[in-house]
């Protein structure tokens, strides 16, 4: 273990063993990566912990500055663990080099297939008592780290002492295809909402979408923008300051009859999964329980007409935006996943996937959960969140407005202390 300091904190590296293949435990092995933090004042104090659940999925955990955001408030009463889930970060990567050696696109999607809610939960719990000596443990999950917490809840709720979930309540029993049936309508109004705030991005976007649909264009690093590749930049609208980030990259994004270079180097940056293509290859999969999601969210797009770039090109419809959704062709364009192509196809099509929550185990925890679910969340559906709220025994959901899904990251802790007091019985 290595420790050293930043203003306000200690921080210390663990490293961990765990299977590939919890269900083979003396099989393949892998490492997953954490990061100890606690306040400078209380490194020899008896704090009790929490872990900290990162949203994606595959994303590694932040990596903080001093005591920002909400760890701010969550080290006056604990000691913080941020895990780097399995794949992710420093923990044994699952990208195009690593994947480079294994013989065929099936065995990468068999490998892949372990890298879901209920790994990264099994992963969790075997840590846990390394860390806390055998002590329950508080876990913070965030969007998909909310996934994550209640299958935490389903599998081994004798290892949390709390829960608080941000953005992250899943519909228990809901497909993909459902979960895109509600979403697409969401962005779609993001969209809307965001033409209201800057009019004149609507002609702009247009003039970018005939652009792309005469050419398309090549990105700095290999990568290729299609008009469908653009419309995917509606990821950013579902964050607090993504609508301002749209608006200053669609400003000027011409140079002549040209897209500019600048522009061009901004979108490669957003759309890229260099960082995460894990977030591509089992993004749909963290919906899947059963049957194969076959590509869901292209498929259900096709039941909205109102997506086709084509029809805005007259004028008479808006250009629409998409957001949290990942499509076949993003391995066609995205040099990170072209070579993945092949087993994000497997992963599509496998079927018997094992079940991510136990509603009966849910209904009848004795651990207290606290949930923000956010009113105008274009990411995790309002609709399934509070049904799965009412689904958990002596869960505390707060419904609202205030914030979109990443509020957990913008309150400065704010979110975090209502969870927490919520939890305990204080309000």
């Amino acid at each position: 273990m290595v420790s050293y300091r930043q203003p306000g904190t200690v921080l210390t590296d663990h490293t961990f063993t765990v299977p590939l293949d919890h269900g083979q435990p003396d099989g393949e092995q892998i490492e997953v990566f954490a990061r100890e933090v606690v306040a400078a004042g209380s490194k020899s104090a008896d704090l009790p912990w929490l872990v900290f659940l990162q949203g994606g999925p595959g994303f590694g955990a932040p990596r903080p500055i001093g005591r920002d955001s909400w760890l701010d408030r969550a080290l006056r009463d604990f000691r913080v663990l941020l895990l780097d889930q399995r794949g992710t970060g420093r923990s044994t990567p699952a990208t195009r080099q690593t994947l480079a050696s294994f013989p065929d696109a099936q065995a990468q999607a068999e490998y892949l297939a372990h890298f879901r809610a209920d790994s990264i939960v099994a992963d969790a719990e075997l840590i846990r008592p390394q860390v806390t000596g055998g002590a329950r443990w508080s876990v913070l999950g965030q969007s998909f780290g909310g996934f994550c917490t209640v299958s935490y809840l389903s599998a081994a709720p004798e290892g949390l002492r709390e829960a608080f979930i941000t953005g992250g309540l899943p519909g228990l029993t809901a497909t993909a295809d459902e979960v895109y049936r509600l979403t697409y309508p969401a962005v779609a109004a993001k969209t809307r909402q965001h033409y209201q705030r800057y009019p004149d991005d609507l002609d702009r976007a247009r003039q970018v979408a005939s652009t792309l649909l005469d050419s398309g264009a090549a990105l700095p690093g290999g990568g290729v923008l299609t008009v469908e590749g653009f419309q995917s930049l509606g990821h950013l609208l579902g964050s607090s300051t993504g609508s301002h980030t749209l608006h200053y990259l669609l400003e000027d994004p011409f140079a002549g009859a040209q897209l500019s270079d600048d522009f061009l180097y901004r979108v490669a940056a957003l759309l890229s999964f260099a960082s995460a293509p894990l977030y591509a290859l089992v993004h749909e999969t963290c919906y899947a329980q059963g049957a194969a999601t076959r590509w869901a969210a292209a498929r259900v797009r096709t039941e909205f007409p109102e997506f086709s770039p084509e029809a805005a090109m007259d004028g008479d419809t808006e250009f629409l935006f998409t957001g949290e959704m990942t499509y076949p062709w993003m391995f066609e364009y995205d040099p990170a996943l072209r070579p993945l192509a092949e087993a994000a196809e497997v992963l599509a099509d496998r079927d018997g996937w094992p079940p991510l929550y136990d509603a009966a185990q849910l209904a009848q925890t004795d651990v207290p959960v606290a949930a923000a679910i956010y009113f105008n969340d274009m990411y995790v559906p309002r609709e399934l969140s509070v049904q799965t709220a009412g689904a958990i025994r002596g869960l505390r959901s707060w419904v609202t407005s205030e914030y979109e899904h990443d509020g957990l990251r913008v309150s400065n802790g704010a979110v975090l202390d209502r969870l927490m007091a919520m939890a305990r019985g204080e309000v």
